[in-house]
């Protein structure tokens, strides 16, 4: 399936993104990201500075946009697939905490 095609399920889609996070440095990039946004997050809901969640998600894709554009130097696949995207973040994320994908 290529980036063009529309996956069905997320199950179809995540062989593609891992693709596209072939580069390690981009992968490190999206773990810092992701985990300074959890962060963020856990101190949201701590704080109630509600403004917390609006950080985590600007400086999240930050780190992986700019993964992206600097070392993939491909385009990132939220602009396609937003929802899988988001969701594959998460997912290698936890690949990456559990060892299964390399940092």
């Amino acid at each position: 399936m290529n980036s063009t095609s529309a996956f069905r399920t997320f199950g179809d889609f995540y062989p593609y993104y891992l693709g596209e996070h072939a580069n390690r440095a981009c992968r490190r990039l999206h773990f810092a990201g992701t985990t300074i946004a959890v962060a963020l997050l856990i101190a949201a809901i701590v704080t109630h500075w509600w403004w917390f969640v609006a950080v985590a998600i600007v400086q999240g894709y930050a780190f992986a946009w700019a993964g992206h554009f600097f070392f993939e130097h491909n385009r990132p696949a939220t602009f396609k697939h937003p929802l899988f995207s988001l969701m594959g973040d998460w997912r290698l994320w936890w690949d990456m905490l559990c060892g299964r994908v390399k940092i």
